[in-house]
């Protein structure tokens, strides 16, 4: 099964939040080709995070990708686990998609995961995280922590059918930890 092929249709939670929280909405996709550009198709289930960093710690070697790799490695795999834990898998095949794709004007990476539950609880408490240690970090903490901005949009078939979301981070490539 593939992915749809239409661009989701914006359903951000914007008001109220903090400037540090991302807000954004999901990159366009531009006529511009971005400089490497991939996607998994994943099982949903307990092999698809070791998979997810097996593939993309790879993926980024290869392409020579400028960023911290680890760093997007560990935010793709919490994306990955949360979509498995918290999502819907898409039919058939009980799939989630890892989409990676490096962004052309500042080599920043986004990382796009998809899955067939059309909703993001609670999306604004996960966008309002510090990236300030506080217990044990666990899940989408980990993009406020690399400085990354997460956002999510609802996915349309071709026939404008909402069948999913895609939940998206962008990660830069400059952040090496030091402010």
């Amino acid at each position: 099964m593939n992915p749809p092929k239409q661009r989701p249709t914006i359903a951000v939670e914007q008001a109220a939040i903090p400037p540090q929280a991302s807000t954004a909405k999901l990159l366009p996709r531009t006529e511009e080709q971005p400089r490497f550009r991939q996607t998994w198709p994943l099982k949903a289930d307990d092999s698809a995070a070791p998979m997810t960093r097996i593939h993309l710690r790879t993926w980024l070697t290869v392409v020579r990708w400028i960023g911290n790799v680890d760093q997007a490695t560990r935010v793709a795999s919490h994306l990955v686990e949360n979509a498995v834990r918290h999502g819907t898998p898409l039919q058939p095949g009980n799939l989630v998609f890892l989409r990676v794709f490096g962004l052309s004007d500042s080599n920043d990476l986004a990382i796009e995961v998809e899955d067939a539950l059309p909703d993001f609880p609670r999306f604004r408490a996960f966008a309002n995280q510090s990236g300030e240690v506080r217990g044990k970090p666990t899940g989408l903490w980990w993009v406020a922590h690399y400085r990354g901005r997460l956002c999510w949009d609802v996915t349309k078939n071709n026939d404008g059918r909402i069948v999913g979301k895609t939940v998206q981070a962008l990660i830069p490539a400059t952040w090496d930890g030091s402010e």
